[in-house]
């Protein structure tokens, strides 16, 4: 028996042995799949293979990575995430059918890892299109009860969020030592959880050094750091409407609202309504704005300001993404806005509508 055991335990060594350290496989299959019929395999936004079923569902991807990478598996709309690296053998199982983007995988630890999060993303997801699915019916039904009927579902959806940000930041720290926790902190809203995601970044430092997608996030933390709440805005010059230059230090000794924004941004026009209201309200306890346009043209940045009655100070580089300020605040979207303290420090970010009224009632008492 002895000997039986040993040598079980012998083929077992030879079949671990046997596997492929310069290549690792996905043996796939898809379950209701009558309207699938390729698949593709990313890594990050290029393609690196593809594959058509076959008459179960079945298909067979082959990947050449040294070091464990992201990849996902493309059907239709529906992407997979896995991490695989070479001698991996990976088994992946899914149902096409199923709306939020459930499957099993195994053979591959961080994907294993990756799947526990899916799962995480998934539940909270359903709640969401719950949510929306009761809005759009009750809407259908009765379009007079929108505004009403948002007042109740917005904070639902809210909590919703908080709840996913505050259980995948819990994953996320658990899983430090592995890419799975790397995934999960990249689904939360940098706007609003940049202290989490710069305190995830330092705990990351040194690891996977062969992961680009982990070094460019650390990266681009490092830089964020340097916009942090509590930090000192960097300082710029630049051309106002009447052609002068203006220095964002000139206006130390007020609150300053620095607001990015643009004629052609429709987010940033509608916030602007509320910008005069509160501008207006507090402009007499040492708070204004400084409007920054990424406008590229001096026709249409003016005429907006006038249209909306934005009476503050303005200045802009008149080249729309190519400003260099783009560069110097890390700008990715507008609007964006920082709001500095009478020393030029940085405390409070991206604050919009009552978030913003109310902040600046409580600090310019």
């Amino acid at each position: 028996m002895r000997r039986l055991a040993g040598f079980v335990m012998l083929i077992m060594v030879v079949l671990s042995a046997c596997k492929n350290k310069s290549e690792f496989t996905i043996d796939g299959k898809f379950e209701n799949f009558s309207n699938l019929r390729k698949v593709v395999l990313y890594k990050g936004a290029v393609e690196i293979d593809s594959a058509i079923l076959d008459a179960k569902g079945e298909f067979k991807f082959t990947v050449i990575s040294p070091e464990a990478d992201f990849y996902y598996i493309s059907a239709a709309q529906k992407g997979y995430p896995l991490i695989g690296k070479n001698g991996d053998q990976i088994d992946f199982k899914a149902d096409f059918l199923n709306e939020t983007g459930e499957y099993e995988i195994s053979g591959s630890g961080d994907s294993e890892k990756l799947r526990e999060f899916n799962k995480i993303s998934s539940r909270y997801g359903k709640i969401y299109m719950d949510i929306q699915k009761e809005y759009q019916e009750k809407v259908s039904v009765n379009p007079a009860v929108k505004d009403s009927l948002e007042r109740v579902l917005i904070p639902r959806f809210e909590q919703n969020m908080d709840d996913f940000a505050k259980e995948t930041i819990e994953f996320s720290h658990k899983n430090n030592d592995n890419l799975a926790g790397f995934y999960a902190m990249g689904s939360l809203d940098q706007t609003k959880y940049e202290s989490e995601l710069l305190r995830y970044a330092e705990s990351i430092k040194g690891k996977f050094p062969n992961v680009i997608p982990v070094q460019d996030f650390v990266a681009k933390m490092d830089k964020l750091k340097l916009l942090a709440v509590g930090q000192a805005a960097p300082d710029f010059e630049m051309t106002s409407v009447d052609g002068s230059q203006l220095k964002l230090s000139q206006f130390k000794g007020q609150y300053v609202l620095l607001d990015f924004w643009a004629s052609w941004c429709a987010p940033c026009r509608q916030e602007n309504p509320n910008l005069v209201k509160q501008y207006n309200t507090f402009k007499d306890k040492k708070f204004t704005i400084l409007g920054v346009s990424l406008d590229d043209n001096r026709d249409l940045w003016l005429k907006a300001i006038k249209d909306d009655k934005l009476t503050w100070h303005h200045v802009s580089e008149l080249k729309q993404w190519d400003s260099n300020i783009v560069k110097q605040y890390s700008i990715e979207g507008i609007p964006t806005s920082y709001l500095l303290d009478k020393e030029g420090k940085i405390i409070a970010k991206n604050l919009r509508a009552e978030e913003l009224e109310q902040f600046l009632a409580k600090t310019l008492k």
